[in-house]
């Protein structure tokens, strides 16, 4: 039986249906996969931030390199894309933030180790109008050199890796130490901005190096320099939050110790509270995404400088050593500024969560006393309602004697043989029992039908 062609879709006879992101999930470990350099090699690499910029922008672009005015926008859906042009080969990258363009040449033959502060921009294959109309903003350039020489002598290298960057100081790094000892190539660089915005790195690697272990040597450096560079973009903002965050903490000390001596009114301590919080929420709005950016790009940092597996050389810094002092001071400080905005919100909530209890035991007071008056007006009503009710029993009471009155004159002018004032004033006691009943009588229907 013939095997089926790994690029051709298979149907699952012997599996329930995929789910729908089962090959996206996994197809992301070849997602963006690294370059096959042959050394000598110049990659010149650029990073630009992609906020405002789509992929149409992108590809309208790519279009303008030789040979790619037919370059489908398809082609940008995957982010990532390899162009083989003349002589080069033009690697596009989009990540969430930033998008990377990667030019890989041979090297001229003038930029050879030994050489003294080569030209390199010149010897770029792409025309540099394109380089300098790239859609966004830079946030890394580099010119990678990679170069064959004898790693037999490290302590050798650095003189001519030093007279290769026209002199200046350089920080270098054996890597890819292994556990037996050697290494595979030696990377320097002086991190610094020349005229033309790029900075500069040097690879020197082996001649028997492999074209798959120099495509990975590149990327890691380079995602290094680049994810250094994202991280750094959270410290401007942490700068600039200590005078807000200061002056915040000085007022909340205020306010609280105000809250606790009752020196001004719940309400004014309220509004002081709800426009302190509005500004802290603001703030934490603004920066919360830089701050944790920084936070997931310094860990990448991390991980590429862990996997560059330095080794020393005698009397020259490492990279890595570089970047840790260099780095961590800022981004500890953009940590700190972070966990102090995180704080003074929750400091700030607390203290309205103080006031907001006073205000309701106040409240509760006031509801006390507001039934307490209540209650003795209902009291008073109730007196008064007695009151009222004995003077209607008499009022009542009398009406009803003087219509006996008149009924037994009526009846003495009958003819009856009686008395009117005598037989009416007997009955005066029987009257004012039946009204005092009939009145009992109807507070207890009433009464019924409420309970």
């Amino acid at each position: 039986m013939t095997p089926p062609d790994p690029g051709t879709p298979t149907t699952h006879l012997a599996l329930p249906p995929d789910d729908a992101l089962r090959e996206v999930l996994h197809n992301e470990v070849h997602a963006r996969p690294s370059a096959r350099i042959r050394l000598p090699a110049l990659v010149v690499y650029v990073a630009v931030l992609n906020a405002g910029i789509g992929r149409d922008a992108e590809c309208a672009h790519l279009r303008r390199l030789p040979g790619q005015d037919a370059l489908p926008l398809d082609a940008l859906a995957g982010n990532f894309l390899r162009l083989r042009l003349g002589g080069c080969t033009v690697k596009w990258e989009r990540h969430t933030e930033f998008t990377r363009y990667s030019i890989v040449q041979p090297l001229p033959d003038s930029a050879a180790l030994g050489a003294a502060d080569p030209e390199l921009l010149p010897a770029v294959v792409v025309d540099p109008q394109w380089l300098r109309e790239i859609p966004g903003r830079t946030v890394a350039a580099i010119k990678l050199a990679m170069v064959h020489g004898d790693l037999a002598d490290p302590a050798a290298l650095v003189p001519l890796a030093q007279r290769w960057f026209g002199g200046r100081p350089v920080v270098a790094s054996l890597v890819g130490r292994a556990p037996g000892g050697g290494s595979h190539s030696c990377a320097v660089t002086d991190f610094q901005l020349r005229a033309s915005g790029y900075e500069r790195m040097l690879v020197i690697a082996p001649p028997d190096t492999t074209e798959t272990r120099a495509g990975r040597i590149s990327q890691r450096l380079l995602e290094l320099e680049t994810y250094r560079m994202m991280a750094l973009r959270g410290l401007p903002a942490a700068k600039s939050l200590a005078p807000m965050l200061g002056d915040a903490e000085a007022t909340l000390a205020s306010l609280t110790e105000q809250l606790e001596a009752g020196q001004a009114s719940d309400q004014e301590l309220l509004d002081r509270l709800v426009a302190l919080a509005g500004r802290l929420e603001r703030a934490t709005a603004a920066h919360d995404y830089r701050f944790a950016a920084t936070r997931a790009y310094s860990t990448l940092v991390a991980e590429r400088l862990a996997e560059l597996r330095e080794a020393a050389i005698p009397g020259t810094q490492t990279i890595g050593e570089f970047l840790q002092r260099r780095l961590n001071p800022a981004i500890a400080t953009v940590a700190a500024t972070a966990q102090r905005l995180a704080s003074l919100s929750q400091r700030v909530e607390r203290a309205s969560a103080l006031l907001r209890t006073r205000v309701d035991i106040a409240t509760e007071a006031q509801n006390q006393q507001l039934l307490a008056k209540l209650t003795r007006g209902q009291e008073l009503q109730l007196r008064l309602q007695t009151t009222v009710e004995g003077l209607s029993i008499a009022a009542i009471s009398y009406y009803v004697v003087s219509l006996m009155l008149y009924g037994a004159k009526a009846a003495k002018s009958a003819g009856l043989p009686l008395d009117p004032e005598i037989t009416v004033g007997a009955l005066i006691p029987l009257v004012l029992w039946g009204v005092w009943r009939t009145t009992r009588r109807i507070h207890e229907r009433l009464h019924s039908k409420d309970a």
